[in-house]
């Protein structure tokens, strides 16, 4: 039976994708608006053809430019992510080299970092100024690997230098509009049962896993539950520097994640601060914590 859902599922997946990947390609060129929310709508459909049920608690800022901080456990983030809300992504240099993978990746306007190249990681930086400037949401995966699901490994400072200067300064060609807010993902539940801190592992993707036989046992093993606990906006520029936005932002995801794995409720260490009139107005629209379910 579990080999029968995964094809039917990779064969849904292939059939609304490979169609769908030329009218990406156009909006890119001519429609960048509606190219930033395709893959929103698209990558909810793909959940629904993995079986993914997405529990989402609070919401990321549509209104702001924003830099949405997450925790990384498998290659179902990409999917889920994308279908919280319409986002773009900072990936490893490599990934531009799979094939499918980096077609995919590149319509959804992915910035590729080459973390072994000082000139090349400048030049990123410059890329995901110029994107948040233009009002987009970028996901940056903060501990610069996935982990078993059960943990979230340490931020490593150096991925935010992206966005903050490299020193204890200011943010590199950004203004205070840019809010930055975290995202805490966990799989829950397998076929509606609680998983088990052994399964959650079976889940992930992480270490040198081969990609394509864990993706195949994954679709075999039924309907995932996901959920999803979305951090309240702060401005970027309340952070002295990109240390003290990882020291932060690690706190308050993994508090996040223990909350989920224990079933307790919101805890936030990362409180809004209370901006300016001017700052106020450019946060306006903050969200209230709430919570959403769909299939």
């Amino acid at each position: 039976m579990g080999t029968v859902r995964a094809t039917a599922a990779l064969t849904a997946f292939f059939a609304l994708t490979v169609p769908l990947m030329p009218v990406q390609a156009m909006l890119v060129r001519v429609a960048p608006k509606s190219a930033r929310r395709f893959p929103h709508w698209y990558h909810r459909q793909v959940c629904r053809i993995l079986g993914i049920t997405l529990l989402i608690e609070g919401a990321v800022d549509r209104d702001l430019p924003v830099l949405l901080v997450c925790n990384h456990t498998s290659w179902l983030d990409i999917p889920v992510l994308s279908a919280l809300a319409p986002v773009s992504f900072v990936a490893k240099k490599e990934i531009g080299g799979w094939p499918f993978v980096s077609s995919l990746a590149r319509l959804q306007q992915t910035v590729f970092v080459d973390r072994t190249r000082r000139l090349a990681a400048g030049d990123s930086a410059d890329e995901i100024s110029e994107r948040l400037a233009r009002g987009d949401t970028i996901v940056l995966f903060a501990e610069g690997t996935s982990s078993d699901g059960n943990r979230v490994l340490p931020f490593k400072t150096s991925l935010f230098g992206a966005v903050m200067g490299r020193g204890a300064a200011t943010p590199i060609s950004l203004n205070a509009a840019v809010a930055v807010q975290t995202a805490a993902v966990v799989y829950t539940h397998r076929r509606g049962l609680p998983v088990s801190r052994a399964e959650r592992s079976s889940l992930a993707w992480y270490g040198d896993m081969d990609m394509q036989s864990h993706a195949w046992n994954v679709l075999k093993a039924g309907p995932l539950t996901v959920t999803i606990r979305v951090g309240a906006p702060v401005p970027l520029s309340s952070f002295a520097d990109r240390k003290e936005l990882a020291i932060k932002t690690e706190r308050e995801v993994r508090l996040a994640v223990h909350g989920i794995l224990r079933g307790r409720p919101e805890d936030r260490t990362l409180e809004p601060v209370d901006p300016d009139p001017e700052k106020r107005r450019a946060l306006r629209s903050q969200p209230k914590s709430t919570s959403e379910k769909w299939t």
